[in-house]
C-alpha cells in the first residue's frame, strides 16, 4: 500500500491528502504475522544454546525458547516466555530496535542470510495472548507494603507490575492525563496503531493492586519528601520532560516547533486531516524523534522534508534502519549542517541559514561556509533533558539521577529506572528491564524490612 502523498498549498495548512491517503500513510508499519507466516519465520532459528540474541536484549527474553514455542504451535506459552522477563514485550516488539540488538547479534545474520525475524515473532505471540486476555500471573498474597511509582511509563509500568505480583499496593503517579508515557506519546503513530499503547496498560495493570493517579506531577503537586513520608518505597520513572532550546535568532518564530510536540499531537489525533503540516519543512537532529518527525511530516503531504544533523552519517544516534526508512519515504537527510539562524518572513519561518561543520582536532567546528534552505516550518528534535523538581537531596551525574546496580538512589527506600537515571539508554526495552530490576530490588528491600541501602558511590 502507498504509504505517501504530496500538496499543493503554500505554507503550513491541514487537509493536504484524501482521507484514503491518510488511512494508507498511517496504518500498521509493520503488520503481524499471520499463522503460517509464524511457522516459516520460526523454522528458521537454529535455537542456539549460547544464543547471542538473548545476550543482546536487554529484558534477557529466552528468545530460542519462544521462538520455539511458536514453532511447535504454543503461542501462549511463547508469550509467556517473553511476559516473564518483558511484561511491555507487545510494544517492544513493535519500537524495539532489534536491528541493533537481537536481530543484529542473531548468528543467521551475514551477508549471504538475513536474521530471524524476531521482533515479528515476538509480537505475533504477544498479540494472541493479550486478545486472549491471558493473565499469567496471580498476586501474592498482600504484604501490607505500599510503594509509589512516579511516571507511567515503560519503566514505571514494568516496575508496578513486578511489585504487584508480588504483593505490594501500588500508587503510580503520572503527570498527563493518560498512561503509557513514550510509547503513548513519543512514537510514531504507524509503529503503535488501533490504540495499542492503552490496551498494553490494561493488561499490565489487570493483575490488580496497581492505582494510577493522572495529573499528579512531582515538583508541583508532590515532593519526593512527601512520598518517602507516606510510602514504604518509592520508584522514580518519570523519564524526560524537558526539551532543549535551539539558542539561534529566530528561534521564537511562528512555523518553529518542537519535534516532541508534534510527534505527541500525532499520537493523539485520530483524524489526521484536521494537522496542519509546511509545505518545506525541516528538522534539526539526528535521533529517532528526528526520524519519526520527518517521516510522518511526509506522510501528512509535506511536499520536502529535511533533516539537518551537525555531524556524519555514522554519528547519527538513529539506526541505519530508521534512516533507511526516512529516505524510503522522501525525507532527504543532510550531514554535516549546523542550524545558524532562522529566517523569518511577517512574522513566519520563510528558511533557515545553516553553517557547514567539519571535524578539527576532535572537535566539531563551522566551516564559515553558510547556506540556506527554504522552508515554513521547523522541528527541533535536539534532545531533551531531565527536570529535577522535587527531589530534594538526590544525587545527579550529568543531569540525572545516580542510582547502584539494582536502581538504588542516594537516599534510602528510593529506586529509580528509564530515562531519567544517568546510565538510561533512552530505549523503551531498557526501561522495562531497569524497572524490572528496581522491582525486584525493592521486594528485596521490604521482605528485609528495608535495612540501609548502600550508599551510591
Amino acid at each position: 500500500m502507498e504509504r505517501l502523498g504530496s500538496g499543493s498549498q503554500a505554507g503550513i495548512a491541514a487537509a493536504r491528502l484524501s482521507q484514503a491517503q491518510y488511512d494508507a500513510n498511517f496504518s500498521d508499519l509493520h503488520p503481524r504475522l499471520d499463522k503460517h507466516e509464524a511457522l516459516v519465520a520460526s523454522d528458521r532459528c537454529y535455537f542456539c544454546y549460547d544464543a547471542p540474541c538473548m545476550t543482546a536484549c536487554p529484558t534477557s527474553i529466552d528468545i530460542p525458547l519462544f521462538i520455539r514455542q511458536i514453532s511447535t504451535g504454543n503461542p501462549l506459552g511463547s508469550a509467556k516466555t517473553i511476559f516473564d522477563q518483558n511484561i511491555l514485550g507487545g510494544m517492544c516488539a513493535r519500537v524495539c530496535p532489534t536491528e541493533t540488538l537481537c536481530e543484529q547479534a542473531c548468528v543467521r545474520n551475514t551477508a549471504e542470510d538475513k536474521p530471524v525475524e524476531i521482533g515479528k515473532l515476538q509480537r505475533y505471540a504477544t498479540d494472541i495472548a493479550m486478545e486472549q486476555g491471558r493473565q499469567f500471573y496471580n498476586r501474592a498474597a498482600s504484604t501490607g507494603k505500599t510503594v509509589a511509582v512516579v511516571g507511567a511509563g515503560p519503566a514505571g509500568l514494568a516496575a508496578a507490575h513486578r511489585l504487584a505480583v508480588n504483593g505490594h499496593s501500588v500508587t503510580v503517579l503520572e503527570a498527563r492525563k493518560k498512561s503509557g508515557g513514550l510509547n503513548e506519546f513519543g512514537i510514531a503513530t504507524y509503529k503503535s496503531v488501533d490504540n495499542f499503547a492503552q490496551r498494553e496498560v490494561d493488561y499490565v495493570t489487570a493483575i490488580g493492586g496497581i492505582e494510577i493517579e493522572h495529573g499528579k506531577a512531582l515538583g508541583r503537586d508532590f515532593s519526593l519528601s512527601d512520598l518517602t513520608g507516606k510510602y514504604d518505597a518509592v520508584f522514580l520513572g518519570m523519564g524526560l520532560a524537558g526539551v532543549n532550546g535551539l539558542d539561534v535568532e529566530g528561534n521564537n518564530l511562528d512555523g518553529v516547533e518542537d519535534a516532541v510536540d508534534f510527534i505527541a499531537s500525532l499520537r493523539q489525533t485520530k483524524d489526521k486531516s484536521v494537522l496542519p503540516i509546511g509545505r518545506r519543512v525541516v528538522v534539526l537532529g539526528g535521533g529517532m524523534t528526528a526520524i519519526d518527525a520527518a517521516i510522518q511530516a511526509k506522510l501528512l503531504g509535506a511536499e520536502e522534508v529535511t533533516i539537518c544533523y551537525r555531524r556524519g552519517k555514522e554519528n547519527m544516534n538513529a539506526s541505519t534502519y530508521e534512516q533507511d526508512l526516512a529516505t524510503a519515504n522522501g525525507v532527504i537527510i543532510r550531514h554535516w549542517l549546523a542550524p545558524k539562524s532562522i529566517i523569518g518572513k511577517d512574522g513566519k519561518v520563510a528558511g533557515i541559514e545553516v553553517e557547514y561543520t567539519a571535524m578539527a582536532d576532535g572537535r566539531l567546528v563551522g566551516t564559515g561556509e553558510t547556506g540556506i534552505i527554504a522552508a515554513d516550518q521547523i522541528f527541533k528534535a535536539i534532545g531533551q533533558n531531565f527536570s529535577a523538581s522535587g527531589l530534594g537531596a538526590l544525587q545527579f551525574e550529568r543531569g540525572k539521577i545516580t542510582v547502584d546496580l539494582e536502581g538504588r538512589t542516594s537516599i534510602e527506600g528510593v529506586w529509580a529506572g528509564g530515562d531519567c537515571i544517568g546510565t538510561g539508554e533512552d530505549l523503551t526495552v531498557s526501561a522495562v528491564a531497569q524497572g524490572r530490576d528496581a522491582a525486584e530490588s525493592i521486594n528485596r528491600a521490604l521482605a528485609a524490612g528495608l535495612q540501609p541501602a548502600t550508599a551510591v558511590a
